[in-house]
């Protein structure tokens, strides 16, 4: 009996360190998250001065936002510029890790150069973005550079063309965010079993067959989390495009991401329709991260019938 009190008043400790996390989440998060929620019920903007509602609605702002809101273009444009960001960023990033993990190659100044990748990281998306938006203007150096290497002979708008702009969107996310990404696979390649490489070698493995077949399927944890996390980081772009196109996502909106229509909405307090997206891109991201824990296999698969 003695034994169990003392287990309860230990326990006790936990669940009173538990409280600030509690207390945080209920403030700034589920307090919120219902209150988007109901107002993507209710009519509820501004018109000039004049603040029109909340009056009930149901699901109109729903149908709203795809009949005239053009949200599945919107979410093609993000998962687009994602993509076009992810696929370089993951492939890189393993590269690079593979390369200051492996260590019969060894390679020299290596804190310096992980230090160096990394550090993009640490700049702000704003600050990134207008540092392209100067580097990619029709006066600037790159546009210079290449009319005086004679590639091209007048300026090029890099900002008026669909694909320049959903490519430098793309590279920036790329550049900011693969050093983050090889810290994390390369922590993973460090804590693979060593044992396993020599065996392999033994066995007369290839450097490839070595990687595809031992370390690739012992980091497929740290890659579905990478995964998850980009594509949530995907879906939530905005500061990029916002600066790098001065807020209108052109040409034709083809930059512009859900996120960036969701600020319209809040700017222009439509709390309505703002809430209606919020929610709707909600589930897009839990359904989405469904998507990649099922194919990626993940399940037990011995635990099946």
């Amino acid at each position: 009996m003695k034994k169990k009190k003392s287990v309860v008043s230990y326990n006790k400790w936990g669940y009173i360190f538990l409280i600030p996390f509690a207390v945080v989440f209920v403030i700034f998060q589920l307090i919120p998250l219902v209150n988007t929620i109901k107002n993507s019920f209710f009519e509820h903007y501004r018109d000039g001065l004049t603040i029109i509602g909340p009056n009930w609605v149901g699901l109109k702002n729903y149908g709203k936002l795809f009949s005239e809101g053009n949200i599945l273009k919107y979410f093609k444009n993000t998962m687009i510029m994602w993509i076009m960001g992810f696929v370089p960023q993951i492939i890189i990033s393993l590269l690079f890790a593979a390369w200051f993990s492996d260590p019969s190659l060894r390679l020299k100044c290596q804190r310096f150069f992980k230090t160096v990748i990394y550090l993009p990281n640490l700049i702000m998306a704003s600050a990134f973005s207008m540092l392209f938006f100067t580097l990619f203007s029709t006066v600037g150096p790159v546009n210079d550079i290449l009319i005086k290497l004679g590639i091209i002979k007048e300026a090029y708008d890099f900002m008026a063309h669909t694909g320049s702009v959903r490519t430098l969107v793309a590279l920036m996310n790329c550049l900011m965010w693969f050093g983050n990404t090889t810290i994390l696979l390369l922590a993973g390649m460090m804590g693979i079993d060593t044992a396993l490489f020599e065996a392999a070698e033994v066995d007369g493995a290839t450097a490839n067959q070595v990687f595809w077949k031992i370390t690739l399927p012992i980091l497929k944890p740290i890659l579905i989390y990478v995964m998850v996390t980009s594509l949530i980081g995907g879906l939530q772009m905005f500061d990029v495009p916002q600066i790098l196109t001065d807020g209108k996502g052109s040409p034709n909106n083809s930059a512009t991401t859900l996120i960036m229509c969701l600020n319209n909405h809040l700017y222009s307090k439509n709390y309505g329709m703002g809430g209606a997206l919020s929610v709707i891109l909600f589930f897009i991201t839990g359904v989405l991260s469904i998507i990649v824990f099922k194919f990626s296999g993940n399940e037990d698969k011995y635990g099946k019938a």
